[in-house]
């Protein structure tokens, strides 16, 4: 029937176009910043003279805590940073895995990452390997030694700013003295006590250093009731690529999370009672906490030039606050703080999206394998949709029995569509058939494709982590093209296999093409999103060979059964 054509080609077009939104809003959702290689971070930091190394917080949108109500009411900045030591490190905390520096400001100055799975290159593939002997690409990417996570020209953690002008102008002036120039990071905690002594205040920074990444800071001042605002930080710029939340966000005690994304912040805003505040890219985060019940009071100012957020806290006099700063790790950001879970964001479905990742967690804590987990999951999926998918595979046989009779009453009422449309359904009704019904599992992988990807792209648990022989890392493109091209050959195989109702030939064309369509979408994926759909049409490939065998028995017991009624009414009528 036409109209069941038009309905099958809509519901084609719309999964065709969903994956294509998705592609194409990836790509210009990408952040402008590119990832800093540790080289330039390093020259960066040995530079000295004149430069405003203040960054964001010299800007003229910093805020500072007004004595009023805690909210930013004046935009001065610091009249001029440490010459030439603003980027001085005067300590440095190190240990297998990471390298903390502090700076003369009292600030983290910067943070390194130095396990392999964080500093490993990017595979490169098949086409890297073209361009390179055509000359149209450089010499392949080096291993490096440490990722820095903080941009050079950023707002830094620990950094504080004070409501009273002239006492804030010469916190920007006079160094901090620090206990120890170095510390080793082992397997208890460490501290560190950072002293800032001005004309009339005394600053000390008392900083306990944990093995994961956690730190605890101490404020205390000898004037009690003095008002400032401290900071996490801008967000880590050691991911820069695409369709990820980039901003701020902080979680209320009414367990409500607030999003500001760069660029998006207009105006400053107070959030009272804030659980965290944390300054998010897709790997990495920033972020304070407080586990009384009370919360502290946040503050999202406005970048002024970019719009993008800057994330403070209000305090006044002595006070304690704690923080993290590195990998968006699920299970480590539990054992610090199980709400700390929520700064690992997948937009607008994650309430979907974080039950599949905790699954998907699961599989992994028996099996160890990231890859295999996806297949597994994948099959899970399977068998939880296979009831839907049996009835539709089941209404699309059918409507292809029904195919024949389908086309009478199309030809015998093509001049009146009401008839047409009436005799149809009754048509449906008679053999329990429903147009829809063999869409239906299409439509419901949409949602469950779209978690996974939010999942697969988000979680740093699969970065650089691989699966078998070429796949070294889940979190990026196949290399050489493999799994895209056996998603569509294992695509165009379920096609052949499952029953169509599409007589329109251009229809019918359109539908043969879509394999291609999406192996074109998908070849840019990540590894593990592509491995996800190939399994799943393996997957399907079988079912469909079961059912089709199932319905084949069933139609040949029918048409036994009808034989024999139809023999056995032969012999009565002889009898007779």
């Amino acid at each position: 029937m036409k109209q069941d054509n038009n309905s099958n080609l809509r519901i084609i077009l719309a999964v065709a176009i969903s994956f294509l939104f998705i592609v194409i809003y990836s790509y210009w959702q990408k952040p402008t910043q590119a990832p800093m290689q540790a080289s330039t971070q390093e020259s960066q930091h040995q530079t000295s003279g004149n430069e405003n190394t203040n960054g964001a917080l010299a800007s003229s949108s910093a805020p500072i805590a007004s004595s009023s109500n805690n909210m930013p009411s004046s935009t001065q900045s610091p009249k001029a940073p440490l010459n030439g030591k603003s980027d001085d490190i005067i300590a440095t905390i190190v240990s297998k895995d990471v390298q903390i520096d502090m700076d003369s400001l009292g600030r983290i100055a910067q943070v390194y990452l130095k396990d392999k799975k964080f500093t490993a290159p990017r595979q490169e593939g098949f086409f890297d390997h073209i361009k390179r002997l055509f000359g149209f690409a450089s010499r392949p990417q080096e291993k490096i030694d440490k990722l820095p996570l903080l941009g050079t020209d950023a707002l830094r953690p620990l950094e504080v700013r004070f409501s009273d002008v002239s006492v804030n102008n010469e916190a920007f002036t006079q160094a901090y003295v620090a206990s120890k120039d170095k510390i080793e990071l082992g397997g208890t905690p460490q501290t560190l006590v950072l002293t800032q002594k001005l004309k009339s205040l005394t600053i000390k920074k008392i900083i306990t250093f944990y093995p994961n990444l956690k730190y605890d800071i101490k404020i205390e001042l000898d004037r009690p009731d003095l008002p400032y605002v401290i900071t996490n930080g801008s967000r880590p710029v050691a991911d820069a690529d695409g369709y990820a939340f980039h901003g701020v966000l902080l979680e209320t005690n009414d367990d409500k999370i607030e999003k500001v994304e760069d660029k998006d912040a207009k105006t400053a805003e107070q959030y009272n009672g804030a659980k965290f505040i944390a300054s998010v890219d897709r790997y990495y985060t920033s972020l304070f906490f407080t586990q009384s019940p009370k919360g502290f009071d946040a503050i999202i100012d406005s970048q002024s030039g970019t719009n993008n957020p800057l994330p403070f806290v209000s305090l006044s006099g002595n006070a304690e606050i704690e923080g993290y700063i590195g990998p968006k790790n699920y299970q480590e950001l539990k054992q610090i703080y199980p709400i700390l879970t929520d700064v690992v964001e997948y937009g607008i479905i994650t309430f979907f999206a974080k039950p599949v990742f905790l699954l998907l967690d699961f599989l992994h804590t028996y099996i160890g394998n990231w890859g295999w987990s996806i297949i597994l999951l994948t099959l899970i999926v399977r068998i939880i949709l296979y009831p839907l998918s049996y009835k539709g595979m089941v209404s699309m046989q059918k409507l292809k029995d029904l195919a024949p009779k389908m086309k009478e009453i199309q030809e015998k009422y093509k001049g009146d569509p009401q008839k047409l449309q009436q005799h149809m359904m009754g048509l449906y009704k008679k053999n329990g058939a429903n147009p829809m019904g063999g869409c239906l599992p299409l439509l419901l992988q949409i949602p469950v494709f779209f978690a996974i990807y939010r999942v697969l792209y988000n979680a740093v648990e699969l970065k650089s982590a691989g699966w078998i022989l070429w796949i070294n890392d889940l979190s990026v493109m196949d290399p050489y093209f493999v799994l895209p091209l056996l998603m569509g050959v294992s695509m165009y195989m379920h096609q052949v296999l499952t029953p169509s109702t599409i007589t329109d030939p251009t229809q019918a064309k359109i539908f043969k093409l879509l394999p291609v369509f999406f192996t074109i979408f998908l070849i840019t994926f990540p590894a593990g999103l592509v491995l996800y759909w190939t399994v799943n049409n393996i997957f399907s490939i079988i079912q469909q060979l079961m059912i089709n065998r199932m319905l084949d028995r069933k139609k040949a017991l029918e048409i036994e059964e009808h034989k024999s009624q139809h023999h056995h009414l032969e012999k009565n009528s002889e009898k007779k």
